[in-house]
């Protein structure tokens, strides 16, 4: 019960007094970042919201539900958050009648008419399901129960599984593939209530990052084998165990208690010299990642070794491109170990879809580099969205933007729908139109950019409050919110403390 959700908001002010506190927020903010993409159209000036939104709201320790205006939706009554499974769509599903002692509770679901919608069904529940970089519910489908039993719905109500299955899941971090369990046997459905994989297998497990590139299977026997996607099988269950490393049609399965290397037909490829396989490296010929010890090196599928294992961590970044950790420091390296970015930051992450790399430094900045490992920007990394395109970052005591290919863009360029951009004068905070005209004179003492609802935050004496698109205070400053890393306004409601849930107060 209270299942957590994702936050909704796209530009929250960070608190930059508290510098470890900063680098938590930078990590929320690109975990959340992609889910304000298709909320809005991007075509219409942003003076009005296109589209009705809902979000979670806690008050006198009673949770309800607010619209993208602030206008409560549904009072805050219930002990529980009110889930929302999708903010664009009005089902709302309430906990009631819990029993903390005993574990059990009621749910309902409501639409923005607080009326009772889906009565015929005993439980109705979102399925949430996370990664390491965000949570989210998997979308236009709940899962139900009828007589102690299972099935899938749409948002309409539609039924897209029948309530027949003992146990309905999700497999953490993949979307759209629920494991389904069945007479005590697992098989693999999809958000539309398609079965993928017949309930018959002791155990299943994704291969791959999505749901398209396999399962791994175990079978009464306690064997593990891998079958694809349409339940045909490329490895047969013969294996004590198999791993998630895979490429190049080769697979690192468990034999007599130690990792081998074979192909699909299941003929041995590698087995000796290394004490794990850690990484199938993207061109076949370049062999693998292996472990000896607790250093990393590369070995062709011959066995002939090509880097020793001398390096705390490796990865292939790229097609020939290594980042490697040694000493507590990061660096990158060809194949050949000839160095391309020297051994110096905290960390270093490469993003395939810009074909960029980013380093981080000790003092919490970040250098970002080419594709040719050529620095082309440097200071606090805001935001990296590679669904937008832009790069967000702190220079010194300015924020600026930059496309994937490093080309400085003014805020109104990269968000035109937005009416207000916060401007900065004698130390004091006010806000400007398109053309640079003054909407909102420089009388505060911080700003937060305006978000994808016009609201935007305004801080004046150490209190915190709000204006709407066009400049007009919504909500005095009185919020003391020092200790908040995130701050987010919808009307007078400001984004709650705990980084992990998607709640507004007025507290």
């Amino acid at each position: 019960m209270g299942n957590r959700g994702r936050r909704y908001d796209n530009e929250p002010k960070l608190n930059l007094k508290k510098v470890l506190a900063v680098v938590i927020a930078i990590i929320i903010v690109i975990m959340f970042i992609y889910f304000i993409k298709g909320l809005f159209d991007k075509n219409e000036p942003n003076t009005k919201i296109t589209s009705e939104s809902y979000f979670p709201i806690y008050q006198d320790e009673k949770w309800g539900v607010i619209d993208n205006n602030g206008n409560i939706v549904i009072d805050p009554s219930y002990e529980e958050m009110v889930v929302i499974p999708d903010p664009k769509t009005d089902i709302f599903l309430c906990t009631y009648d819990v029993d903390y002692d005993k574990g059990s509770y009621q749910t309902k679901a409501l639409n923005s008419k607080n009326e009772e919608i889906l009565i015929q069904y005993q439980g109705i529940e979102a399925i949430a399901n996370k990664d390491n970089n965000h949570l989210w519910y998997e979308e236009n489908v709940l899962k139900v129960s009828l007589a102690g039993k299972y099935g899938l719905i749409d948002f309409t109500g539609k039924e897209l599984l029948l309530p027949q299955y003992d146990e309905i899941t999700p497999i953490l971090g993949i979307k759209n593939a629920l494991l389904i369990k069945q007479d005590g046997k697992y098989g693999i459905a999809s958000d539309d209530g398609k079965i993928i994989v017949e309930p018959q297998y002791a155990e299943i497990s994704v291969l791959g990052e999505d749901s398209k590139t396999g399962y791994i299977v175990k079978d009464d026997k306690g064997k593990y084998g891998i079958i694809d996607y349409s339940s045909n099988i490329i490895l047969p269950c013969e294996y004590e165990g198999i791993t998630q490393v895979y490429g190049n049609n080769l697979y690192v399965v468990l034999q007599n208690k130690k990792q081998i290397l074979v192909d699909k037909e299941g003929t041995q490829v590698l087995t000796t010299g290394f004490d794990e396989i850690a990484q199938i490296l993207k061109l076949q010929d370049n062999g693998v990642i292996f472990k000896k010890g607790n250093q990393y090196g590369v070995m062709k599928t011959t066995g002939e070794v090509t880097l020793q294992a001398q390096y705390d961590d490796l990865k292939e970044a790229k097609t020939g491109i290594l980042i490697y950790k040694k000493d507590d420091k990061y660096g990158i390296i060809d194949l050949q170990g000839n160095e391309k970015l020297e051994q110096e930051y905290t960390n270093i992450t490469y993003q395939k879809k810009a074909d960029i790399y980013i380093a981080e430094k000790e003092n919490y900045e970040s250098d970002i580099l080419d594709n040719t490992f050529k620095t082309k920007q440097s200071g606090m990394l805001l935001e990296c969205n590679t669904e937008e395109g832009y790069i967000k970052i702190k220079e010194e005591d300015q924020t600026k933007y930059y496309t994937l290919q490093f080309e400085e863009k003014q805020e109104n360029q990269i968000f035109p729908n937005r009416t207000l951009f916060v401007s900065k004068q004698d130390e004091k905070y006010g806000f400007v139109d398109k053309e640079g005209n003054v909407v909102v004179n420089y009388e505060y003492d911080d700003a937060t950019e305006q978000n994808d609802y016009g609201y935007a935050g305004i801080k004046k004496d150490g209190k915190w409050g709000s204006i709407d698109s066009t400049g007009k205070v919504i909500q005095e400053p009185k919020y003391d919110l020092e200790d908040y890393l995130l701050v987010n306004f919808i009307g007078k409601w400001h984004l709650g403390e705990d980084l992990y849930m998607n709640y507004y107060n007025q507290q």
